[in-house]
């Protein structure tokens, strides 16, 4: 089932991301990356996902931010800010933060 859904919002997320036709938005990648990611720190489904912004804090080390709300199995919703750190010359994951919030 998780990898079903996770499949499903890999699709949704390629799919709903695409700004034309074989153009994909700078933060496709860092997306399916913090859905995965998310997926596995909180094993709750993932309900609703929007990129917040980028943020460059140095030559070496850039931010992409997404808001995802998730709805455990209890049926309890929530919340998880996620903030993929890089390298932009390399691509190269240097840290992934997550915040949890109860606040749509």
């Amino acid at each position: 089932m998780r990898r079903l859904t996770l499949l499903f919002l890999a699709l949704f997320l390629f799919s709903s991301l695409t700004v034309s036709v074989g153009a994909e938005p700078h933060y496709a990648k860092w997306g399916t990356l913090a859905v995965a990611e998310t997926q596995k720190r909180y094993h709750a489904n993932i309900i609703d996902y929007k990129y917040m912004g980028r943020t460059e804090i140095m030559a070496k080390k850039s931010e992409e931010k997404f808001k995802l709300w998730l709805k455990s199995k209890d049926g309890h919703e929530f919340g998880v800010f996620v903030t993929v750190q890089y390298d932009p010359s390399t691509d190269a994951i240097q840290t992934i933060q997550f915040k949890v919030s109860d606040q749509s």
